[in-house]
């Protein structure tokens, strides 16, 4: 009869410890690793030190990894706390930002679009997806085109349409020429749409509901993870426009968060760059949208995978 035996405990040790020992390869990757995590986070510590140091200071000892005379008037400058006799007084520009109203602006200019497109993109996914009319796929394959047309092409067109309609300097030029559909929130969607059963819709159409009612209350809220996903990714680059707000916006009240900063930067009474105050606020600009992706990162990548496979 045969007779099991167990390793002594000296082998197990050892056989424990040669399974925690790591390999080189994972070394040289978790180095990799950490180095672009580095990378990615470092820019964003140098604009925290330069929105804390003073102007006058920064030039003084440009090699220093903390704040150079440490100092939160930047933040106060960007605000729009500090008069211009402060501001100078901290080697400050004398530039003035609004940066409430341009928050504003920002936030229903971003809002309005993500609203309106995911709405119209859900809406015009569905209908490649589960109607069935002639030309339906070839159509998609030429609305898809649109992926591959640059955005300069597209400015001056919707300029010159905008200044016919009487909307520049509005916050609804602004938001007008990306209002509705977006051929990759369309392309997304669809990709989603495809992959939720058919036969659901089907029971909902024998218990009597109609088109319209079958997308709102049985495709769309099986499609929630997605649609999150695409307003998130909508209203991050709502938010980060710049082109096309800086043609169209020329005074205070329709211009938004990331043409004010580059006006921001532009100004000077004394032709002295204001650095301290233009990190700070453009530390405080990107805040909400580092928050917002750190929140919903994991969701974004997996949906955004999960479609890219189907």
């Amino acid at each position: 009869m045969a007779t099991l035996t167990t390793p002594a405990p000296e082998a197990q040790v050892k056989d424990v410890r040669r399974r925690r020992r790591p390999s080189l390869g994972k070394i040289a990757g978790w180095a990799v690793l950490i180095s672009l995590i580095v990378v990615t986070i470092f820019p964003f510590y140098w604009m925290l030190r330069t929105a804390l140091s003073t102007n006058a200071a920064l030039f003084t000892d440009t090699s220093s990894l903390g704040p150079v005379g440490f100092s939160w008037e930047g933040f106060r400058r960007a605000l729009g706390l500090a008069t211009v006799e402060e501001s100078l007084a901290d080697g400050g520009s004398g530039a003035s930002l609004n940066l409430v109203q341009n928050l504003i602006n920002s936030v229903i200019v971003a809002t309005t679009v993500t609203v309106v497109q995911t709405l119209a993109s859900a809406m015009a996914a569905y209908a490649f997806t589960r109607l069935q009319w002639r030309g339906r796929d070839t159509l998609f394959k030429i609305f898809i085109v649109g992926l591959m047309v640059p955005l300069i092409f597209t400015l001056i067109p919707n300029f010159v349409l905008m200044r016919e309609l009487g909307l520049i300097d509005t916050l609804a030029g602004i938001a007008l020429p990306t209002l509705f559909i977006s051929p990759f929130a369309v392309f997304f969607l669809r990709q989603f749409f495809m992959g939720i059963s058919v036969e659901i819709e089907e029971a909902a159409q024998i218990d009597g509901a109609g088109r319209l009612r079958r997308m709102f209350q049985v495709i769309l809220p099986q499609a929630a993870p997605a649609l999150i996903t695409l307003a998130i990714i909508t209203y991050i680059a709502a938010w980060n426009d710049y082109l096309w707000p800086l043609m169209v916006s020329n005074s205070e009240s329709s211009r938004v968060l990331t043409v004010a900063l580059g006006v921001f930067r532009s100004q000077a009474t004394d032709g002295t760059m204001d650095w301290a105050g233009l990190m700070a606020a453009t530390l405080i600009a990107a805040l909400p949208m580092l928050l917002l992706f750190l929140v919903f990162a994991k969701r974004i990548v997996n949906n955004i995978g999960f479609n890219g496979i189907k």
